[in-house]
């Protein structure tokens, strides 16, 4: 039996289209990260969307073909509504670009990291029907793999950036997770739904500790431009 949920029809609610979507889709959270990102990536952009502050943009990519980037805001509601209307809108292939926080050893600030699945710790995907875990698109994460170097982690999608909740990371550990986030499972779960290719690549701007260490804001912004170049290389086809 399928599992493959049709596309709603109609215009999209939220976003507001005012260049082409193209049907590959770059997903940074940040809505200046998805500005810098195109100014980067992208030859003349155009906004494809402000509506509600989810700034997007579409171009064309070094290929010659069409590339979007659209930012989702913060957390599962937000992607997954991101998400839906893409796909509605015919975007066949989303890899989020986003951060995240370590919460084991031997992970460093700075590195990019594939993820291979996402421990569904947060209400939206289970909402929409994920089970323990959502996995990447197996294309798009060895691709991911081979780019970066390092070797794809298990993540954990929570509603919550600041947890003060006794014992959670270290369950998040156990259950075997190595980063936590908020969007990865919810966008991946959408995608799911809708039977498209969907995969997620994370720079580490957080250590969760105790004690906890953040990168510094330039780091941070440079980062994010390191995430739309690595993802892209996978997206985008040679010259």
């Amino acid at each position: 039996m399928s599992h493959i949920v049709p596309r709603v029809p109609g215009p999209p609610i939220h976003l507001r289209p005012a260049a082409d979507l193209a049907e590959r889709v770059l997903l940074p959270g940040d809505p200046h990260r998805a500005l810098h990102v195109a100014q980067r990536l992208l030859e003349k952009p155009l906004m494809f969307n402000h509506h509600r502050g989810l700034w997007g943009y579409s171009g064309t990519a070094r290929d010659g073909a069409p590339l979007t980037i659209q930012s989702t805001g913060m957390g599962g509601p937000s992607a997954a509504i991101v998400v839906e209307e893409l796909i509605g809108l015919g975007a066949e292939t989303l890899l989020r670009i986003g951060t995240c926080g370590a919460l084991v050893e031997g992970i460093e600030l700075g590195m990019l990291l594939p993820v291979v699945n996402a421990i569904a710790a947060d209400g939206t995907s289970r909402a929409l029907g994920a089970g323990d875990r959502v996995y990447s698109d197996p294309g798009l994460l060895g691709a991911l793999a081979g780019i970066t170097g390092n070797r794809p982690v298990t993540a954990v999608s929570t509603d919550l950036f600041y947890d003060e909740r006794d014992g959670v990371p270290e369950a998040w550990v156990n259950a075997g997770a190595s980063v936590v986030e908020m969007e990865a499972a919810a966008v991946m779960q959408v995608a799911k739904r809708h039977g498209v290719r969907a995969g997620c690549l994370l720079a580490v701007t957080d250590l969760v500790g105790p004690p906890r260490e953040r990168a510094p804001i330039e780091q941070v912004e440079e980062m994010g431009l390191a995430l739309g170049e690595t993802a892209a290389s996978v997206l985008v086809g040679p010259n």
